[in-house]
């Protein structure tokens, strides 16, 4: 029987012999590649921590104990290992378990995650609030070297240090996020002496030392001092001794005997301690430990050979569009700069980073320091573009209202997986940006319905004196045709691509191609339904939408976004301030909800964001008013 299946919860994990584990890892390993080979998922994270997971599990009580596991998307061993073994092939599907940590799924996931960079933060407030109840247990947050890149990170290791509680933050630096790391910080984290080269080090010296005759004992000392100081420069411990933290690695984080020690001598302390292990991004799967970057969240795959087994489109990617069309544009133009967030794979700059590397930047898991960057650029006459995906740049909100927009600065915003991105859920789904963004003054919001319209706009944005953003969806584009010479757009028109009198359809993105479909069917069945394809969410091109709401009071809006403060309600407001009066309007968008994990597709039908569901609300709407 295998061990695997013999764990249910982490208790039967401890009756398991040290000596068994090592297998337990093996079949933790081919397990996670199995499941993720069918569902698609962040495989190689996650084989790098499966022995952190188990030595955690082992040594702590979970979940009395309390483990956050930042991201979450590299706590798969973690759920094996909880008591959702049995639910595993269901990973990231529709109605089945999550790709990351949620307290709703399970008690022992001890915060719910997606974003880097929480753990610590998190991890304080829970161990404050256990100091106030008088709780006993631990608290564990593991955050990657990735993590470490964000500002959020340093604030929780401030205040912990200050606070001095019973936290143990572990380190798990395998030299990556999504990408390489980059910065300072990831040099200093690389700095890793070995623990026996040290240890070797200090012994002959000190023995060296102790033979001195008389005075051999007493100098003995004072080098001791002196090591521990001069350690403390050449390893990372410097950085986190000066936030209060005690240090201890960096150690291997694959050898399950060493990790177990080390965690049951650490478990005694009661101040904050920060534990540096070292793994391997993909670890015991040679496809992923040679591509890290490519299965760092990868589709569906053969286990055997590790080739991608999706059927790839016949049409190139809103992000590969972007990517070409951004190297495009910088050979023309020596002042456009990109921007990104460690994504130069993910947001498809990569060629431009190749072609033009100083002025490519690459600001590592800092969102609000990306933004804030990009306006210094764009004060000293550069057209920076900011390309982080829709989820992430909520994090940096108020630079782009307080830093960008409030003096007008030329930056573009150009967000990747704009709408629903499907498998990885609540947490990654960009369906805040319509309303967040078209609220700032200064600020144009526009969306392509296909992938030369994401020409034409990114085109007209590097042009533009002033904040701009552009939102385009994951996945493959229309495959339509695409112009030879990118030709500019009139800021805030829009254009009708079919005529009606029944119904006006108002569509903005990637539901405009759904409208257009639902309209040729509608058409079948006697129902004439105008589709304007508006562009622009600010400035709305208020005079076509209130000439043509005049001939047609029946109204549907569209929208892959959520419906407060979107798209149909910049319409509405706008048919409210212009007085008019006998218009029916009916929204179709996110309603008040977060959107789970499952496929796009199927997600885009639940709610009614697809072509079938588009006719649906039309013939609903015309029925009411026939």
């Amino acid at each position: 029987m295998p061990l695997l299946d013999k764990i249910d919860t982490p208790a039967d994990l401890k009756q398991l012999s040290r000596e068994e584990l090592p297998a337990l890892a093996a079949e933790i390993r081919e397990t996670i590649v199995s499941v993720v080979s069918q569902t698609g998922g962040h495989l190689a994270p996650s084989l790098g921590t499966v022995e952190l997971a188990i030595a955690i599990h082992y040594v702590f009580d979970a979940p009395k104990d309390r483990i956050i596991w930042d991201v979450g998307h590299q706590a798969y061993a973690h759920k094996l290992l909880t008591g959702r073994r049995g639910q595993f092939a269901t990973l990231r599907q529709l109605g089945g378990i999550s790709g990351f940590t949620r307290m709703k799924e399970s008690p022992y996931d001890g915060f719910s995650t997606g974003h880097s960079s929480t753990s610590i933060s998190a991890g304080l407030g829970l161990t404050c609030a256990r100091h106030l109840t008088k709780t006993e247990g631990k608290v564990i947050a593991v955050i990657g070297d990735g993590s470490m890149t964000a500002g959020l990170a340093y604030e929780g290791l401030n205040q912990a240090g200050d606070q001095k509680k019973d936290l143990l933050v572990i380190l798990n630096d395998n030299d990556m996020s999504i990408a390489h790391n980059v910065g300072a910080i990831s040099s200093l984290l690389s700095r890793t002496f070995s623990a026996r080269r040290l240890q070797n080090l200090k012994k002959e010296f000190g023995d060296f030392l102790r033979s001195l005759p008389k005075i051999g004992d007493d100098i003995y000392q004072i080098a001791k001092r002196s090591e521990d100081s001069f350690k403390t420069f050449i390893t990372p411990g410097m950085l986190f001794e000066a936030f209060n933290f005690d240090y201890f690695g960096p150690i291997n984080g694959h050898n399950l005997g060493h990790l177990i020690d080390i965690l049951n001598n650490i478990k005694k302390f009661d101040e904050p301690v920060l534990l540096h292990v070292t793994t391997k991004k993909g670890k015991g799967y040679p496809p992923a430990e040679e591509n890290p970057v490519h299965f760092h969240g990868v589709g569906c795959f053969d286990a055997e050979t590790g080739n991608c087994i999706d059927r790839p489109s016949k049409h190139p990617t809103y992000t590969q569009i972007f990517g070409r069309t951004m190297a495009e544009l910088g050979e023309a133009n020596d002042k456009i700069v990109a921007v990104t967030a460690a994504m130069p794979e993910g947001t498809g700059l990569v060629e431009f980073s190749e072609k033009f590397p100083d002025r490519f930047f690459d600001v590592g898991i800092a969102e609000q320091h990306g933004v804030t960057f990009a306006a210094g650029m764009a004060v000293e006459g550069f057209r920076p573009v900011v390309a982080i995906y829709s989820t992430f740049l909520q994090r940096a909100y108020d630079q782009i209202l307080h830093d960008v927009c409030i003096e007008a600065l030329p930056v573009v915003f150009a967000l990747d997986r704009g709408g629903i991105v499907g498998e990885d859920g609540a947490t990654h789904n960009g369906l805040f940006d319509l309303s967040y963004l078209r609220s700032l003054p200064n600020m144009v919001v526009m969306a392509p319905r296909d992938e030369n319209e994401l020409r034409r706009m990114l085109y007209t944005a590097v042009n533009h004196e002033g904040p701009i953003a552009v939102r385009y969806p994951r996945g493959s584009g229309t495959g339509c045709p695409l112009d030879e010479t990118i030709l500019p757009m009139e800021i805030g028109r829009s254009e009708v691509l079919k005529t009606g009198d029944d119904l006006l359809i108002l569509a903005i993105g990637y539901p405009v191609s759904g409208a257009l479909k639902a309209a040729g069917n509608l058409e079948k069945e006697g129902i004439s339904a105008a589709v304007v394809d508006c562009r622009f969410v600010k400035p709305l091109d208020a005079d076509r939408i209130l000439a043509l709401a005049r001939k047609i009071p029946r109204i549907l809006t569209i929208e892959e976004n959520i419906l407060q403060g979107g798209f149909g309600s910049a319409v509405l407001e706008c048919l409210m301030d212009a007085g008019l009066s006998g218009v029916t309007v009916r929204r179709i968008g996110i309603p008040d909800t977060f959107v789970e994990h499952g496929p796009q597709a199927l997600l885009r039908a639940k709610y009614g964001l697809d072509a079938a569901g588009i006719a649906t609300a039309a013939r609903e709407l015309a029925a009411i008013l026939s």
